[in-house]
């Protein structure tokens, strides 16, 4: 557990792009469990949505 701390400590902003695309990506496979997409095109959802977590991430570490 002190390993995960210390990977957390020295890459704040990965750990939160990370922690962020996860959650984002549970909510995408929540919303879209009866849309009947093909995987294809969940494959690419997912892949937009985690480089949207990147940006949000990167748009916060602007302060």
């Amino acid at each position: 557990m002190s390993g995960l701390r210390a990977v957390v400590s020295r890459h704040p902003y990965l750990a939160a792009w990370l922690a962020l695309a996860v959650v984002m990506v549970a909510i995408l496979l929540f919303a879209a469990k009866d849309v009947g997409l093909q995987a294809s095109h969940m494959a690419a959802l997912t892949v937009a949505t985690v480089l949207l977590a990147g940006g949000c991430v990167w748009i916060i570490s602007w302060e």
